[in-house]
């Protein structure tokens, strides 16, 4: 692999991969490091809605693989390796990486954003022991079992209809007085029989020696000990941002400020998907802003040519 190129994309998600095809469709000599994980949150989505070309939703762990290949037909390389530091100015910016350093003429900011943890005695403990993110990976272990879901959005409503279809009973616990996720995702939530809804409730400690037992919650009443085999956590997303120690405006989430190019106002820096501030929440949108981005690093290119 060389160390320089007119394009380095940081994020193997649904933007970071778009970025990438885009920047090698456009014939520019790219690299994308991938991270740890090739297509970042969305491998855990048993079925993205709203994709278009795929009427009956697509899985994530589908949607990934397919637009890896598509970007290395292209011509883009790839790295399994995260970004560490970020240095330098355009167009010789620097790129510290588990795998060495590189150099760029632009860079694309991808690196998505983790899931949230609660916070509360027990989460850290019995983390893959029932404490999980991932309702395709585990669902099919907890059949006939009860579970919980903790959080009121779009990846919570996902991922509880994904569980419904295995566990015996799905109680959701959702801190706000009203699911916050995409009116579709709410109809098919709240009208499931295995379904069971909980509002204004938070989770105060999750229960168990070896594996998940359940966990305690407190709502309005009071608290309350809840039997689950699992407790699957998204109460939303913190972005990817530790390679950043200054020199980019970001907003009070700790994500990065753009223009609607994608550019920062950093020169020859875009950043496109979760990590930005002002992403929609959605699979399309992330795939959409890594285009726009990569046209938008595309057109810095060529001006400084």
């Amino acid at each position: 692999m060389a160390n320089e190129f007119d394009i380095v994309v940081a994020g193997g998600g649904i933007a970071g991969l778009t970025a990438g095809l885009t920047a090698a469709r456009l014939g520019r000599r790219t690299l994308i490091l991938t991270g740890d994980v090739l297509g970042g949150n969305l491998l855990s989505i048993e079925r993205i809605e709203g994709y278009p070309g795929f009427p009956e939703g697509v899985a994530g762990y589908e949607l990934c693989p397919m637009a890896q290949a598509q970007a290395a037909e292209a011509g883009a390389e790839f790295a399994p390796a995260p970004l560490q530091a970020l240095e330098g100015e355009a167009p010789d910016f620097r790129l510290v990486t588990g795998e060495g350093e590189l150099s760029a003429r632009a860079v694309i900011l991808a690196t998505g954003s983790q899931l949230k943890a609660l916070g509360v005695p027990g989460e850290e403990r019995l983390k893959g022991k029932g404490v999980s993110h991932c309702a395709s990976c585990d669902a099919p272990l907890l059949r006939g079992m009860p579970v919980a879901v903790v959080g009121g959005g779009d990846s919570a409503m996902q991922e509880t209809l994904t569980l419904a279809e295995h566990a015996s009973r799905v109680i959701v616990l959702h801190r706000g007085a009203a699911l916050s996720g995409q009116a579709s995702y709410r109809e098919r939530v709240l009208g499931h029989p295995n379904v069971e809804v909980r509002y204004r409730t938070v989770v105060e400690e999750i229960l168990g020696e070896d594996v998940v037992s359940g966990a305690r919650v407190r709502a309005a009443q009071g608290s309350d000990v809840l039997e689950a085999a699992a407790v699957f956590v998204y109460i939303g997303l913190a972005p990817n941002i530790s390679f950043l120690e200054g020199g980019v405006r970001r907003d009070a989430t700790g994500r990065i400020t753009t223009d609607t190019s994608m550019a920062t106002e950093r020169r020859g820096l875009f950043a496109a998907g979760s990590v930005r501030s002002g992403w929609p929440g959605r699979a399309v949108a992330s795939a959409g802003e890594g285009t726009a981005a990569a046209v938008a690093a595309d057109r810095y290119l060529n001006e400084i040519a």
